[in-house]
């Protein structure tokens, strides 16, 4: 098995710089807009985002949850051993919002559509963006692309891209893994 850096700490930081100044072009205050963390990755880059974005760019009461999508994906009964779902948290109205669904990569795009039947609960979004740190461009099954991404990676499907934070994983960086 290899492993190949794809973005550094500095790198990473730098295009959540860039991802925090795209969504400030696209929704100004954030008064009509929501962030969502897709459960359980995407919530780290959320939490990053929000921070961001109150913190370095002073943008007040930024709205963040989190959703999980366990029990609403297409392939959730192919697995033998029980799944554990994440938790949702979501404490505000989703109706006529503008809603960006925050993950950290977009492989497939399987779980952004079982994200869109998810947030069907949570009222009728005005409209749905997505942001990614990582897009896997030539791996889709579904026809989903990012709003937002921090960079395009082309990965064989054998490869893994592994996404490092430093609150979970004690480093920020990307790897393309070869097995």
């Amino acid at each position: 098995m290899s492993q190949k850096v794809l973005l550094n700490a500095t790198e990473v930081n730098i295009a959540l710089h860039r991802l925090a100044c795209q969504l400030i072009e696209n929704h100004d205050t954030f008064s009509n807009t929501v962030l969502i963390g897709i459960q359980p990755r995407g919530v780290f880059l959320a939490e990053r985002i929000k921070t961001m974005l109150q913190n370095e760019y002073k943008i007040k009461n930024v709205q963040l949850g989190y959703l999980d999508i366990t029990f609403y994906r297409d392939d959730f009964r192919r697995s033998d051993k029980p799944l554990e779902a994440n938790k949702t948290n979501i404490s505000f109205i989703v109706e006529d919002k503008k809603v960006v669904f925050i993950d950290d990569v977009l492989f497939t795009g399987r779980s952004i559509r079982s994200a869109l039947t998810a947030i069907q609960s949570f009222g009728r979004p005005l409209e749905i963006e997505l942001l990614t740190l990582i897009d896997r461009r030539f791996s889709r099954h579904l026809p989903i692309q990012p709003d937002y991404r921090g960079r395009q990676v082309d990965a064989i499907n054998e490869e893994k891209v592994k996404v490092c934070w430093k609150e979970k994983d004690g480093e920020d960086a990307v790897y393309l893994i070869n097995n």
